[in-house]
Parts: C-alpha cells; structure tokens; sequence
C-alpha cells in the first residue's frame, strides 16, 4: 500500500507540474525575468500551492513518518544555504528545477537529459566530497 500511496503522489505531482507548465523552461525563465517581460502565471501556481504545503505541514506531524520514510530537522547551517544558492542559480540558468526536470525527461522534453546528468553528477561530487571529509574526520 505504501507504495501505491508514494507513486500515486508522484504521479499527482507530475501532473501538476505539467498542467501548470512548469517543465517548459521558457515560462519559468519568462517568471524569473522581473526586469523584462514577466510571466506572472506561475506566481498563481506557487499562491495556490503554498496553503496546501501549509496544510501537510501542519497536519503532517501529527501523522508520524511520511509514506516514503523520516524527515530531517530544520537546522540551517552552512551547508543548506549553500545548497539553496546553487539551487536557485541552477534553477535561473536552466530554467528546471529537479522535479520537474525529472517530469520533463520522462516527456522526452529537449534539454532535460542533459540537466538530469547534471544533477546525478552533482549528486555524485557530493558524494565523494562528503566520503572523502569523512575519511579526513576518522583519521585524524
């Protein structure tokens, strides 16, 4: 049932960011652009998605774990906004941000192979950065 319960998630999340257009790079770069021609059509999508992500997060906890395992903590360090900065660089410059790059790949969309391979690779380079500080902590 658990994963019905994730998958059927994933699914009304996929359709979201493709009813909304926000696996079309253009529209989202047209929205980043508030010096030049903006879009705000995505504007409405984030004022109407905020109540409901308020509404699990206040409902969520009270539920236990999430379908899909345990959430971390909300400490902000060093790390998270480092993160959020590359994110959103990465989000201007290619006009996708993961979940929709994922969406747009399983479309065939032109462009989201390359920023999916993009996002593995990073993932990776974490990886090892993260091993290899690791390996420094333990022996010294």
């Amino acid at each position: 049932m658990r994963v019905f319960i994730v998958f059927a998630a994933g699914l009304l999340f996929g359709l979201g960011l493709t009813v909304s257009a926000m696996i079309d790079p253009a529209k989202v770069l047209a929205f980043l652009d508030i010096a030049g021609d903006w879009d705000s059509s995505l504007a409405v999508v984030m004022a109407c998605a905020i109540p409901v992500a308020a509404i699990g997060f206040r409902w969520g906890p009270r539920r236990g774990a999430p379908p899909a395992g345990q959430c971390g903590g909300w400490g902000i360090d060093a790390r998270l906004v480092a993160g959020a900065v590359l994110f959103g660089v990465g989000w201007g410059l290619a006009g996708y941000c993961p979940g929709p790059g994922l969406v747009a790949l399983g479309l065939g969309r032109p462009g989201s192979g390359l920023f999916v391979a993009s996002i593995l690779g990073g993932m990776a380079l974490f990886e090892l950065l993260g091993v290899r500080r690791a390996q420094r902590r333990h022996a010294g």
